[in-house]
């Protein structure tokens, strides 16, 4: 727990640069006008999408795995009209969806639409899949929270789509 507190506090300096970490939304950014070479202040903002310990489902998230982490980071890009087979994530993931609406179905039936600009938490170890039922391609940044060696998602070709 301790290891993955620091791997998250340097992910966040790295994100914030030099800025000190509590003052990340508050830290001014000089920005230089090209046409005239004047420099400018503006303040760097920040927005928390979210915070939570559950999955969109409302499910406690696990416990961190023991040893050392791996944060992995994807950028998915699902057409219109796409289906993703039937799959579980044996990790804790959550994402941004950037363009678009994606459909997440649970094995229940359970839905949870996301929407362009919403942060979405994954169920962990419950099998479910996604849709795009849009009209344009969805691009979503996904986070991992791993270790080494272990599977982002396991598939599960043996349950059919409808």
């Amino acid at each position: 727990m301790k290891k993955m507190l620091t791997l998250v506090c340097a992910a966040t300096l790295t994100i914030c640069g030099t800025m000190a970490l509590t003052g990340c939304k508050d830290a001014g950014a000089r920005q230089v006008s090209p046409e005239a070479g004047v420099v400018s202040a503006e303040q760097v903002t920040s927005e928390e999408l979210i915070r939570t310990s559950q999955s969109w489902d409302g499910v406690e998230l696990p416990d961190y795995f023991e040893g050392q982490p791996e944060l992995v980071a994807v950028k998915y890009v699902f057409p219109a009209g796409q289906k993703l087979g039937w799959h579980h994530h044996p990790v804790i993931n959550y994402g941004v969806l950037m363009q678009g609406e994606l459909t997440i179905i649970g094995q229940d039936g359970r839905e949870k639409t996301v929407r362009e600009g919403e942060a979405v938490v994954e169920m962990v170890n419950t099998i479910h899949h996604g849709e795009n039922r849009g009209s344009k391609p969805v691009v979503l940044y996904m986070f991992y929270l791993s270790q080494k060696g272990l599977p982002l998602a396991v598939q599960h070709p043996e349950i059919p789509l409808e």
